[in-house]
C-alpha cells in the first residue's frame, strides 16, 4: 500500500490509525473507475420543491443560510463563501427532493460529457448564469452537472473563538462569550442517498463523474457479497478534499437522506443549535463526532421533516489515498455522542416505508431477504 502524511507522520492508508479497520480483500471493488469520463470538482447545490417558500425561508434564515435570490416561484440559499449557491427551492405541489448538481471545473467538461451521454450543453438557470448537462442516475434522481459563469461574493464569516489549550494559552484577560445566534453556514458539504441498486448507482458516479471511494461499509456476515455503502469524494489529485462529497447506501427506499453544512467551529455548532431548539425545531441526532470523515455533527428536521446536518472539522483526502472497509453498524456512526436516534436511523415505522420494503423485495434490484435482514441487524449493532 502507498503511505500519506497525516499529521506530520507516515501512515499506511486503507486507512490504519486513521478511521477504518482493514483494506480491501482481493478482488474486492477497487473504489475507482480505470477511465472515467469526466472528474467533477465539487458538490455544486441540491434542488428540491416544496409547497410553502415562506417558511422554507424562514427555517433557512435561522440554520443559517443567507438568501442568495427569491421570486415568486424560486428561493436560492447560499452560505457564506465565495462560489455557487448550495440549494434551491422551487414551489411545487409536494415537498419532495429532486436532486443534486456537481461542478466541473472547466467548460470542455461539459462538452465531454454530453458527447459520451448522447445529451446536450443547455444554459443553466442559475443566478449569475453558465452552462449545464442534465443527466439520470441509476437510482431515478436527476443529475446536473454545471460550469458556473459568475461566483457569488464572499460574505462576512463568523470568526472561530480563539482557544487555550493546556500550557498553550492564546487568550488572555479575555472572556468567552458565543452569541446566542444561528450558525452561519459557510458552504455545502455532502448529500446522503438511500437507493434500491447500490452496485450500479455507485459504479456510475464513478465511472461518469470520476468520484472515488473514501470508504466502504459491509453488512455483518456479507462482506463477499460487496459493500453496501460509500462515502465518496471528488478527485482533485494532490488536493485534499471532503472525505465525502456523497454518501449512498443500500436501502428499500430511492431518497433522500440528509445533507450537510459547514460552519465554523463547535461552538458555532452547539450555539446555533441552541437558537434552533428555542424556536422549536426538532433536533434529530447530536451534538457528536463522526468516524468516518471525522466530522462534528448535529443533525436537524426542518418543518418539511428533511433533515439537516451542521458539519465542523472533517477530514480531507487527496487522491492517493486507498478505501477503507468497516462494518456497518449503528454504533460506528460515532466516536462520542449520544445515541444515535430512531428518527435519524430512519427506523420508526410508517405506512411509506412498509410499501418501500414490500416494493423493494418484489422488485428487479439488489434488495432481498438476506439484505433487508442484515440492514436491521446494523441498525440495532
Amino acid at each position: 500500500m502507498s503511505e500519506s502524511q497525516v499529521g506530520g507522520a507516515d501512515v499506511k492508508t486503507a486507512h490504519q490509525d486513521l478511521h477504518s479497520e482493514r483494506g480491501a480483500l482481493r478482488g474486492e471493488h477497487p473504489g475507482r473507475s480505470r477511465n472515467p469520463v469526466i472528474k467533477v470538482a465539487d458538490l455544486a447545490w441540491l434542488e428540491f420543491e416544496k409547497r410553502d417558500l415562506d417558511r422554507a425561508e424562514v427555517f433557512a434564515q435561522d440554520f443559517g443560510f443567507h438568501v442568495a435570490a427569491r421570486t415568486e416561484s424560486e428561493l436560492w440559499l447560499r452560505g457564506t463563501f465565495a462560489g455557487s449557491p448550495c440549494m434551491v427551492i422551487r414551489r411545487g405541489r409536494t415537498s419532495r427532493f429532486i436532486g443534486p448538481a456537481f461542478h466541473v471545473a472547466e467548460r470542455a467538461d461539459l462538452d465531454r460529457l454530453a458527447r459520451a451521454t448522447g445529451t446536450d450543453v443547455r444554459d443553466a438557470d442559475v443566478p449569475g448564469g453558465g452552462k449545464v448537462v442534465g443527466l439520470l442516475d441509476p437510482s431515478g434522481f436527476p443529475v446536473r452537472v454545471v460550469h458556473c459563469a459568475d461566483q457569488l461574493p464572499e460574505l462576512p464569516q463568523q470568526q472561530p473563538l480563539v482557544l487555550n489549550f493546556g500550557t498553550d494559552h492564546r487568550r488572555r484577560n479575555a472572556t468567552q462569550r458565543p452569541p446566542r445566534e444561528p450558525s452561519r453556514i459557510q458552504r455545502l458539504g455532502h448529500v446522503v442517498l438511500e437507493t434500491r441498486v447500490f452496485g450500479r448507482a455507485l459504479d456510475w458516479y464513478l465511472d461518469t463523474l470520476g468520484m472515488i471511494v473514501s470508504d466502504f461499509l459491509f453488512l455483518d456476515g456479507q462482506r463477499g457479497r460487496g459493500p453496501s455503502m460509500a462515502f465518496i469524494r471528488c478527485d482533485r489529485g494532490s488536493l485534499a478534499v471532503d472525505h465525502h462529497t456523497l454518501a449512498m447506501h443500500l436501502g428499500p427506499g430511492n431518497g433522500y437522506v440528509h445533507s450537510a453544512y459547514q460552519v465554523t467551529d463547535l461552538d458555532s455548532l452547539a450555539a446555533g443549535g441552541e437558537y434552533l431548539n428555542e424556536r422549536g425545531y426538532k433536533r434529530s441526532w447530536g451534538i457528536g463526532r463522526h468516524i468516518q470523515g471525522s466530522q462534528l455533527f448535529d443533525y436537524w428536521r426542518d418543518p418539511d421533516r428533511f433533515m439537516l446536518e451542521h458539519f465542523a472539522d472533517g477530514d480531507l483526502f487527496s487522491c492517493d489515498l486507498e478505501p477503507g472497509w468497516a462494518p456497518m453498524s449503528t454504533s460506528g456512526l460515532a466516536q462520542w455522542g449520544p445515541p444515535a436516534t430512531r428518527d435519524f436511523l430512519g427506523a420508526n415505522p410508517s405506512p411509506k416505508r412498509v410499501r418501500d420494503v414490500i416494493g423493494a423485495l418484489r422488485g428487479d434490484n439488489e434488495m432481498d431477504a438476506a439484505r433487508l435482514m442484515g440492514l436491521l441487524k446494523a441498525t440495532n449493532s
